[in-house]
């Protein structure tokens, strides 16, 4: 193997990127001992697939290891989330009624007080307004680990036709978060702006067989990062859910 220059200092950058562990059994094997900080990812896949319980490990992790971890939910309260995650013995409740991880929903009374202030009818205003207050928000409060569920509601909201959506992620980019994106998707062709624009893509699969449902997590895509990009089979249990690297599922 010949080492060019180029090569030599791409193997010292990377050697010099911190990394983060999502708290996922066996993920980590996958992006090289986890994911780069201070970047954006995307987990997409179809419902019940695992997005929020992947979630829910990368903010026990993180509170667990003293960061600072805000879930900012656009569809549930901290209350559905708790009860969702109450089933698995990893401590995400715990986590949760601690004071390294903080939950708000977005379009709740409180939050909305703080994060969408209405000017009249001025729609543009308003979404601008938004963006720039969520960002400022977890810049203020130097938020280690964010996660933003869901993308699939954000669209709603970001529905003109000037491009605010991708002004969001693109501004979410820019924070110093290591950010997880959930995004509603059934076909792992089909993507979207947040795929283009993020750091890393990971794609959650079902799959229905005679036996039941077999599900698996394939990471499509990490910036500065060697991945195995093939299937892996992923199951869940009390100890929440798990990547088996060792098993591939054949599409």
């Amino acid at each position: 193997m010949v080492i060019t220059r180029e090569s030599f200092s791409d193997t010292i950058e990377r050697g010099l990127l911190m990394r983060v562990s999502t708290g996922v059994p066996g993920f980590d094997r996958l992006v090289e001992g986890g994911l780069i900080s201070e970047r954006l990812y995307v987990l997409s896949g179809p419902p019940g697939s695992g997005k929020t319980t992947f979630s829910a490990h990368f903010a026990q992790e993180g509170a667990a290891e003293g960061d600072k971890c805000l879930y900012m939910s656009m569809h549930e309260t901290k209350e559905e989330l708790v009860d969702d995650m109450a089933g698995y013995d990893f401590g995400f409740d715990q986590a949760m009624a601690g004071n390294r991880l903080h939950f708000m929903n977005i379009f709740a009374e409180k939050s909305q007080n703080v994060l969408i202030p209405r000017n009249g009818n001025d729609y543009r205003s308003n979404v601008q307004n938004m963006t720039n207050r969520i960002v400022n928000f977890v810049n203020k409060h130097q938020i280690d680990r964010l996660i933003f569920d869901s993308t699939m509601l954000l669209r709603y909201f970001y529905s003109d036709e000037e491009n605010t959506f991708i002004q969001f992620v693109s501004s979410l980019k820019q924070t110093d978060a290591t950010t997880l994106l959930i995004s509603e998707m059934t076909d792992p062709t089909a993507y979207q702006d947040e795929h283009y624009l993020a750091h890393g893509v990971i794609f959650f699969h079902n799959y229905l067989e005679a036996t039941g449902m077999r599900r698996g997590v394939q990471v499509i895509k990490m910036r500065g990062t060697d991945i195995d990009s093939d299937i892996k089979e992923i199951d869940f249990s009390r100890d929440g859910l798990t990547v088996h690297p060792e098993r591939v599922v054949e599409a």
